[in-house]
């Protein structure tokens, strides 16, 4: 059993990465970068060739199963790269064994999962963090303090589309891909970073109307919907999400319309600032030009600012930036989606009461 106390910032802490799949290769590039903070002592997989691919490539300990990694190797914090379907279960587990938990998003795929993993890690009084990656980009950050430091006024209108392009081999590649129980559909999975940006950034939503569909992919989930929602504030908006893009990734948008301000973030992982005007000038107005960047993929560059956060939180530093609590959030509102496309109705939040 591992202390929970916070890691003294003349040593590494140490990480453990279960799940060597397609999003694996962003966290070992982030945890290499700080390098002089961290380290990756074990990796797991249970394919033994993803497995090797990561051992060869950290030089870190590898593990056939998390249960495994948690007996014999002396990681503090433990990072679930793994289907979502697992990610509730694998963190309790990890927290009963007292370490530390990164979780990718979504942090699970039921709303009390979600609600467990979370009382999990307080009553073993270790961390959880939820990777939201995408508030860590420098278009999000100037957005962000943008609408904290109130230049927009009262917010009218909020629109985002992702419209990426996921064929059907992309399903094909592994048995879990489109499934109800592991993965969820192109809103909790594919779109789940810009459904947490609709909270983070106007805050509060009061209710959801959603459709989806199941348009041309051979899976359970949908891969495609719609959703009107109206926040709290009394601003109104919608999502607009399709994995059936001709050919490759188009888009993925954010555009936020107020009294005293408009701005729309685009590229294909909201890397680049379209438009950016305010009745006020201020000093931000300036970095304007060098906030967009040339992503290799639609996940951007927040990974490794992600972690510098993850890492100095540990060291009682700084405070997470998104923590169990904040990643219930986005789940939240991902629940209601699903059971208003589910039931064809309007769903309000919070879901209890």
């Amino acid at each position: 059993m591992f202390e929970n106390t916070v890691s003294p910032p003349d040593r590494k802490i140490r990480f453990g990465l279960v799940g060597c799949g397609r999003i694996s290769g962003k966290h070992i590039e982030a945890l290499q970068h700080h390098g002089e903070m961290a380290e990756l002592v074990a990796v797991c997989d249970t394919d033994p060739a993803a497995l090797e691919r990561a051992r060869a490539r950290t030089g870190a300990a590898a593990f056939p199963s998390l249960k495994a990694l948690l007996a014999d190797s002396d990681a503090e914090v433990v990072v679930l790269a793994t289907p979502s379907g697992l990610h509730a279960e694998q963190g309790i587990e990890v927290a009963e064994a007292g370490r530390h938990v990164v979780s990718e998003k979504p942090m699970a795929t039921r709303w009390n999962d979600g609600k467990r993993l979370v009382k999990a890690c307080d009553q073993a009084g270790v961390r959880l963090f939820v990777v939201k990656q995408n508030r860590c980009n420098p278009t999000l950050r100037l957005l962000k303090r943008a609408v904290e430091s109130g230049r927009f006024g009262r917010i009218f209108s909020v629109s985002s589309n992702v419209f990426w392009s996921r064929p059907q081999a992309y399903y094909d590649s592994a048995s879990w891909r489109g499934t109800w129980e592991f993965d969820g559909g192109a809103l909790m999975n594919q779109a789940s970073h810009y459904v947490d940006l609709l909270d983070w950034l106007v805050g509060p939503v009061e209710r959801v109307h959603a459709f989806t569909a199941t348009l041309a992919r051979s899976i359970q989930v949908e891969d495609s919907g719609v959703v009107n929602i109206k926040w709290r504030c009394g601003a109104l908006g919608s999502i607009n999400v399709s994995m059936l893009a001709y050919k490759q990734n188009f888009e993925g948008s954010l555009t936020l319309i107020g009294e005293r301000g408009t701005v729309q973030l685009g590229g294909i992982a909201l890397n680049r600032i379209n438009h950016w005007e305010f009745a006020e000038p201020h000093e931000d107005d300036l970095l304007v030009g060098e906030a967009g960047y040339q992503p290799d993929s639609v996940y951007g560059n927040g990974h490794l600012p992600y972690y510098e956060n993850v890492i100095r939180s540990l060291r009682g530093e700084v405070t997470p930036v998104t923590d169990g609590r904040e990643g219930l959030r986005s789940l939240e509102l991902l629940i209601g989606i699903y059971l208003s496309a589910r039931d064809g109705r309007i769903v309000a939040l919070p879901l209890d009461y």
